[in-house]
């Protein structure tokens, strides 16, 4: 059984929070950066860390970690920050989402992505695409585009307004 909406190969950036592996669709990926200083915004949720100066455009950054109930991300020779895009309302927003480590890219076949577990009502677990399997550990694939409420997103949005 494939996942609904998961018709093609597809590749994906693999990275780690923690323990655990991620993915994401590299067509969502900008860039990957090494850990650069971040500018704390006042009256911004835990997640949102800061935002960073990208040749000249103000991003967000968020705390993948602790936008999952984890730890704050501690800052190693890893850590770097995956650049976004993130789509809602049919806006484009640029984020930065702060991981433990970059993995590698690798590919995906549908049928080889299993649904992602439904665990009760309460959890919410629509930003998770599906789960894959890299090296026979399960990889949770993620959909960025929900991974944020719009009510977050505005939050973000707000911070790198400049006014341009």
């Amino acid at each position: 059984m494939s996942v609904a909406g998961i018709t093609e190969t597809v590749q994906y950036l693999t990275f780690k929070l923690s323990d655990e592996i991620f993915a994401l669709d590299v067509a969502k990926v900008r860039e990957i950066l090494e850990i650069t200083s971040i500018t704390k915004v006042p009256q911004t949720p835990d997640f949102m860390r800061g935002v960073i100066n990208l040749r000249g455009s103000v991003v967000p950054v968020i705390d993948m970690r602790l936008k999952f109930g984890m730890s704050a991300t501690e800052q190693t020779v890893n850590t770097c920050i995956i650049v976004v895009e993130v789509t809602m309302d049919g806006d484009t927003t640029v984020l930065g989402a702060l991981a433990d480590s970059v993995q590698e890219v690798v590919e995906m076949e549908p049928d080889s992505i299993e649904p992602a577990p439904h665990i009760g009502t309460k959890l919410n677990t629509d930003f998770i695409r599906g789960m894959g399997k890299v090296d026979s550990r399960f990889v949770m694939i993620l959909d960025i585009d929900k991974i944020f409420s719009t009510d977050e997103l505005a939050v973000v949005q707000g911070t790198g307004d400049d006014g341009h």
